[in-house]
This record gives C-alpha cells, sequence and structure tokens, in this order.
C-alpha cells in the first residue's frame, strides 16, 4: 500500500512541476551605435506595455550591427519591446506629435498605425521554441 501511494504522489509531483522552457531567440537588426542602453523585454499580455516582464535584457551601449538574445520561456504568447535610450534618461521619450524621440522595435509592429494591442504583436512559442528578427526604428 505505502509504495503505491508512494507512486501516486511522485507521479503527482511531476505532472505538477514547473513548465518546461523553450528559447526564444530575439534577433534584433539596424542598432545604431549611440553610446546609450538599450533594453529588450519580454510580456505575457498582462504585463503588456508596462515596466514589468517575465524576461530582459539590457546592453550598456551596444555596437552597431545585429544583436540577438535568447530567453528560456514555457511555452505561450508574449510580446518584445526594445527602447534605445538615446539620451540615457531612463524614460521613453515621445516627440509633441506622439511619435518616439528613441529608438523602438516591437515584435510583429511592421507597417502597424497608432499603438498597437498586444494580439498585434504578439507572438507564440511553442515547446520547440521560436525565433523573430525585429528591426529598431530611430527617429529621423
Amino acid at each position: 500500500m505505502f509504495n503505491r501511494i508512494s507512486i501516486l504522489a511522485t507521479a503527482a509531483a511531476v505532472l505538477a512541476g514547473p513548465a518546461l522552457a523553450a528559447p526564444f531567440t530575439v534577433t534584433l537588426t539596424d542598432v545604431e551605435d549611440r553610446g546609450a542602453p538599450l533594453y529588450v523585454g519580454v510580456q505575457t499580455e498582462e504585463q503588456f506595455m508596462k515596466w514589468e516582464g517575465v524576461a530582459s535584457e539590457k546592453l550598456e551601449d551596444p555596437a552597431a550591427g545585429t544583436h540577438t538574445f535568447t530567453f528560456d520561456l514555457p511555452e505561450g504568447e508574449y510580446s518584445v519591446s526594445v527602447w534605445h535610450d538615446l539620451n540615457d534618461n531612463n524614460h521613453f521619450d515621445m516627440a509633441e506629435n506622439g511619435m518616439p524621440d528613441e529608438g523602438w522595435g516591437m515584435s510583429n509592429a511592421s507597417g502597424l498605425r497608432g499603438q498597437p494591442t498586444f494580439d498585434d504583436v504578439k507572438v507564440a512559442v511553442g515547446p520547440e521554441g521560436t525565433a523573430i528578427t525585429e528591426t529598431v526604428n530611430y527617429p529621423k
């Protein structure tokens, strides 16, 4: 009897264990050498457009070109937000016309007009992981 209970308890613990992580690789292109920090954040729908996220990375002074980041995440839907703090003031600055005044990028945001919704920019991460490539946009 004890062995059967022990086996059942072990099986339940394994099944209730943490979700397996899969690699979510984000490649950023067109990063400019601006001598300022670059932030990459991964967010769930509940965290979308907020400071908190499930994963993040900061490069203090990235070189111009392409940069790749890999985050190990459970299966699910996520958004990616990128911010190049050009004046290093820890604030995402906007121009008077409402356009970003700093370098920025967001998953699946190419061609979007106006403020995106989570559904506009979400990326599905499956059990094998996923990879995306996004461009960092800079004000003219």
